[in-house]
C-alpha cells in the first residue's frame, strides 16, 4: 500500500530479526510484555507501521513500515537502544545473564521484501514459535 509524505510517494517495508546478547532466552514474560508495549511506543511516536511483530524468548521479528527519511540503521538505533535503556534498567535482574551497557547483541538482519510477498512474511511471522 503505497504512503505520502509531502515530499514522496512510498512503499517501504522491512523485516528486521535481532537478538538479546548472548542469544540468552530472555524475552519471555514481563520482559515480553514490556518489549512489546516499547517497540509500539517507539512506533507510534516515529510514525513507523507495525505490520507484524513477534517476540521469540531468543529473537525479535519485526515487519514494519517506515517513511523513506528513516534508514534501516536509523531505525534499528531508535527500537533497540530505547529499549536497551528501559529494559535494563526495569529489571536490573538481567545484569546477571548480560553484562556490559547494552541488552541488544550487535548487529541485526534487514531485509525489503519484492519477490517474497507481504503475506509469506506475516505468515512466517505469525508461525514463529509454534514448533517449539
Amino acid at each position: 500500500m503505497r504512503k505520502k509524505t509531502c515530499n514522496a510517494t512510498y512503499d517501504i517495508q522491512y523485516h528486521f530479526v535481532w537478538i538479546p546478547k548472548y542469544r540468552k532466552r530472555v524475552l519471555e514474560g514481563l520482559i515480553k510484555e514490556r518489549l512489546n508495549q516499547l517497540l509500539h511506543d517507539c512506533a507510534e511516536i516515529n510514525q513507523f507501521e507495525i505490520m507484524e511483530l513477534s517476540i521469540q524468548e531468543d529473537h525479535v521479528h519485526l515487519f514494519l513500515s517506515a517513511k523513506p527519511r528513516y534508514s534501516p540503521a536509523e531505525i534499528m538505533r531508535l527500537i533497540k537502544g530505547g529499549s536497551s535503556r528501559v529494559i535494563r534498567s526495569e529489571f536490573p535482574e538481567i545484569e546477571e545473564f548480560l553484562w556490559g551497557d547494552s541488552f541488544w547483541a550487535d548487529g541485526y538482519f534487514v531485509s525489503t521484501h519484492s519477490t517474497v510477498t507481504e503475506d509469506i512474511i506475516k505468515e512466517y511471522i505469525r508461525n514463529q514459535g509454534e514448533d517449539r
